[in-house]
């Protein structure tokens, strides 16, 4: 859930760290500088399954600053500079979904897309997978509804109405359906 004195990740000033292509930190740049410049930097996508292997997405909310009303896997965000990337991933996710979930880096996905309101995501993200069963307790924030989702049924829904989903997820499923089953294989086999 959101922090009493506020999300820093929903402000402007929000730090992120840049990148190579190699994924070496380069520097900092604010969040919306690094979105409005296209700068490339870190990032992570978390993608939750329950115990039928179904995703859980999330309809970003509205007032995002970016990609409002969109679906989006379960969770996305940036580590803060010195924040350790998974450490970052279980961060958000609790904050975003208000859970708690053990976390295991899939894979990096490196990815550049043009965004409403002229902003550009040039990031290198790391894939970070988990199970989770429960009742999420969304932060309203940042999370307008949730919805279970099967990789193959996500896939065909993407092809049919890519308008509704946000640009990374399409992305994800068009160019590494491959790389999510078999991570999601990586995860039944824990």
């Amino acid at each position: 859930m959101t922090d009493p004195g506020g999300d820093p990740q929903n402000d402007a000033a929000e730090r992120v760290i840049c990148v190579d292509e190699a994924d070496n930190p380069i520097g900092e740049a604010g969040k919306l500088d690094a979105h409005e410049r296209g700068l490339l930097h870190s990032a992570f996508s978390v993608f939750l399954f329950d115990d039928q292997n179904r995703l859980l997405l999330q309809m970003r909310a509205l007032t995002k600053y970016h990609s409002g009303g969109l679906w989006a896997n379960s969770c996305c965000g940036h580590p803060r500079p010195d924040e350790p990337i998974v450490e970052a991933a279980v961060r958000r996710t609790r904050e975003e979904l208000g859970l708690a979930a053990d976390l295991h880096e899939g894979f990096r996905f490196r990815y550049r897309a043009n965004l409403d309101n002229g902003l550009i995501e040039n990031e290198l993200v790391h894939m970070m997978f988990g199970r989770f069963s429960g009742a999420p307790a969304p932060e309203p924030a940042e999370v307008a509804s949730l919805r279970w989702m099967s990789l193959d049924a996500l896939a065909k829904d993407v092809a049919r109405t890519p308008s509704i989903y946000a640009p990374w997820l399409r992305l994800y499923v068009g160019n590494g359906l491959e790389n999510l089953s078999s991570a999601l294989a990586a995860l039944e086999a824990t």
